[in-house]
């Protein structure tokens, strides 16, 4: 039995298929979400990848801030839902998910059975955000996923005290003017991603185990700050930012059997 979550955010869409509800058999990523062409090419990427057809997918949901905008699902559900289904799937011991997304911060809350019992939001300004990456890494001319080799070679991060990203663009701008050390500019921009987004994961609650969800997942910079500011291990996955579309299948999944 196959069954397909396709996750469909505001930078990214991702799709991966599982089957028989444990094993992944594909995934694909494709840069453009929400009023692109990304979610029917993920959709086409990951069918190739997978050598499977539509007729051979027996459910589809659909999450993320696009699943409106996917017809063919036979369900839509939360990206919240999704990703704490997703990291559980893959860290069955974890209590507190911190997904940071393209242009949201979500920290959720799970209970011992899986099942989320609380979150907080920021997604009323990009900071803390993978925006606000995409944002520095222009100014500063570097391709957004060398960020972090750049903050690894940095011994002294930069204080980056703006908290609004139009502010803080201006005073890296400032910084570089008066020659600051790009690495330790970089550095202090993963510690300010990383400390906007701590304040959502004390205000609602730090449950070890703690892991983290998206794209910004992968960017070793942040995470290492985000340790630093949560004072504790954060678990990681390399398909971090397939979590949604894993949640997604797995709910697929369980719905067509529970029916």
């Amino acid at each position: 039995m196959y069954t397909l979550g396709i996750d469909i955010g505001s930078t990214t869409s991702k799709c991966l298929i599982l089957k028989d509800g444990v094993k992944i058999a594909a995934s694909s990523l494709v840069r453009g979400g929400i009023g692109t062409a990304g979610a029917s090419e993920v959709i086409e990427k990951v069918f190739e990848e997978s050598g499977l057809v539509r007729e051979d997918i027996n459910a589809v949901t659909a999450t993320g801030y696009g699943r409106g905008h996917y017809q063919d699902a036979d369900a839509q559900v939360s990206e919240l839902t999704c990703h704490a289904l997703g990291a559980r799937f893959v860290f069955p011991e974890v209590r507190t998910v911190i997904d940071i997304g393209g242009q949201d911060a979500k920290v959720i809350a799970i209970d011992e059975f899986g099942v989320m019992k609380n979150f907080l939001m920021n997604d009323k300004c990009a900071a803390g955000t993978g925006r606000f990456l995409d944002v520095m890494a222009n100014i500063l001319r570097i391709p957004v996923h060398e960020l972090e080799s750049y903050a690894a070679r940095s011994s002294t991060p930069a204080a980056i005290s703006s908290t609004c990203t139009v502010f803080a663009e201006s005073e890296v701008i400032s910084q570089l003017a008066k020659g600051v050390d790009t690495a330790d500019l970089v550095a202090g921009i993963c510690v300010s991603v990383a400390n906007r987004v701590a304040a959502l994961v004390k205000r609602l609650g730090i449950v070890p185990a703690v892991c983290m969800s998206g794209g910004v997942a992968q960017n070793s910079g942040v995470r290492r700050a985000m340790e630093n500011a949560i004072g504790g291990d954060i678990l990681c996955s390399e398909n971090a930012q397939l979590f949604g579309a894993l949640g997604a299948a797995i709910h697929a999944f369980r719905t067509r059997n529970f029916n």
